[in-house]
Order: structure tokens, then C-alpha cells, then sequence
């Protein structure tokens, strides 16, 4: 499930850089913007949310009725990966979306779909270990810096 998430994304993003028009850039930067303004500490939740939102907004900019559920399901499925996950990646995940803006600025199409998949790979990794800790009495939501440290190595 996780790979069909990923290479639609992936897709998405290709698809979204070729459609994009100046509405749609300056959408998804108020969208990064916005959720780069949250404190991670206090309000991950809605940070996390906000953060996820770009995946909706390249579904809607990629308009493709075939795919559509799945790339919205695909906003569900990452805010879920960074609320496990935790605040320890949310200057991974800024960056990540600063460099898919920049991509998509200069409508470097494969580079957007590999920034995407980059990150939605590196997220998931650092879920797996987030997890495993998780699983063996680690406290929820919290991801300890060795988690930024392993999935930087991934990425």
C-alpha cells in the first residue's frame, strides 16, 4: 500500500508541476507558509495537518479523477506517518517542502516527483522506527533525535 501511495504521489506532483499556473504556486506557498508558522511543540497536531495539506493541494492542481481517491487518501495517510512520527521531523519536512516549492517554481517536473518520493519514503522509514519504539514502551507522538539522525542517512 505504502509503494502505490508513494509512486501516486510521486505522480501527482509530476502532473501538478506540468499544470501549474501562478494561483496554484501561490496556493501551495501560503500552504507551506501557514504551516511552517506553527509551533511544533505545542500544536503538532494541527502543524501536522497543515503540513499534509500540500498532498490535497496537488491532488486538486493534478485533477485526475482516476487517481483522485487515492491521492486524497494520501493527505490522510501522511498526516497519520508525521503524527507518529513526531515533531523531531518537522524541520526534515519544511525543507522538504521548500525544496518541492522551488521545483515547482522552476517546473522541474522530475525533480518535484523525487522530492516527493524522497520524502514520502524518508517519513515512512522513520514511522517504521518510530513504531518499533512505540511497540516496545517508547512514549506516543515523541520521536527521539536518533530518528532525524537515522532517516537523514536514508534520504
Amino acid at each position: 500500500m505504502e509503494e502505490a501511495i508513494i509512486q501516486a504521489q510521486a505522480m501527482a506532483a509530476r502532473v501538478a508541476c506540468a499544470r501549474m499556473t501562478a494561483l496554484h504556486l501561490s496556493a501551495l506557498h501560503d500552504s507551506v507558509e501557514r504551516a511552517s508558522c506553527l509551533a511544533a511543540g505545542s500544536q503538532w497536531d494541527r502543524k501536522a495537518a497543515a503540513h499534509a495539506e500540500i498532498f490535497d493541494l496537488l491532488a486538486d492542481v493534478a485533477d485526475d479523477p482516476t487517481l483522485a481517491p487515492l491521492l486524497k487518501g494520501g493527505a490522510a495517510y501522511v498526516r497519520e506517518l508525521m503524527l507518529t512520527v513526531g515533531r523531531a521531523a518537522d524541520g526534515m519536512i519544511v525543507s522538504s517542502r521548500r525544496r518541492l516549492l522551488a521545483h515547482m517554481r522552476t517546473g522541474d517536473r522530475e525533480g518535484a516527483a523525487l522530492e516527493i518520493e524522497r520524502h514520502l519514503r524518508c517519513l515512512h522509514f522513520m514511522w517504521r522506527l518510530a513504531r518499533r519504539r512505540q511497540d516496545a514502551g517508547g512514549r506516543n507522538g515523541s520521536a527521539p533525535s536518533l530518528l532525524t539522525r537515522d532517516a537523514a542517512a536514508y534520504t
